[in-house]
C-alpha cells in the first residue's frame, strides 16, 4: 500500500503557486495540498467528458452562447448527480487512504470545493469547446 501511496503522489503535478499557511483550515489545506494537484493532472480527462457529455445530451451546449455555456456547465456539474458522481469518482480514486480518510470526515464541504474547481477548469477551456461546435456545424 506504500508504494501506491507514494506513486499517487509522485505523478501529481506541483502546484507552486498555492501559499499554505498556519491560519488556513483543513478543508483550505486540503484543497491546495490535495484536490488542486489532482483536478490539475486529471484536466484533459475531464473536458473530453464533458464533451462526451454535451454530445449525449443532443449538442446543445453548442448552439448557446458564451454566458449560456457557462451556465450549462454550472448546471451539469452542480445539479446532474451522475454526472457529478462521475466526477468525483475520477478525484477521489487518485486519494491516498490518509487524504481519503481526510476527506470522509467533511466530504461535504470538500465535494463543493472539487466540484467549484472542476468547474472553473471546464470554464477556462471553455475555447476548446468552440472548435468541436464548428467541427459539428460541418457534419
Amino acid at each position: 500500500m506504500k508504494t501506491r501511496n507514494l506513486d499517487l503522489k509522485r505523478i501529481r503535478p506541483d502546484f507552486m503557486t498555492t501559499t499554505i499557511n498556519n491560519g488556513m483550515s483543513i478543508e483550505e489545506r486540503f484543497q491546495n495540498l490535495v484536490l488542486r494537484p489532482i483536478i490539475k493532472l486529471q484536466n484533459d480527462l475531464f473536458i473530453e467528458v464533458f464533451k462526451n457529455y454535451t454530445i449525449k445530451h443532443k449538442n446543445v451546449f453548442y448552439g448557446l452562447s458564451l454566458e449560456k455555456r457557462i451556465d450549462y456547465i454550472g448546471n451539469a456539474i452542480h445539479k446532474d448527480m451522475k454526472f457529478r458522481n462521475g466526477i468525483k469518482g475520477m478525484v477521489i480514486g487518485l486519494f491516498t487512504i490518509e487524504e481519503y480518510k481526510l476527506y470522509i470526515q467533511n466530504s461535504s464541504a470538500l465535494n463543493k470545493r472539487m466540484m467549484n474547481i472542476v468547474k472553473e477548469c471546464i470554464i477556462d477551456n471553455v475555447q476548446v469547446f468552440y472548435s468541436e461546435s464548428k467541427t459539428l456545424a460541418a457534419v
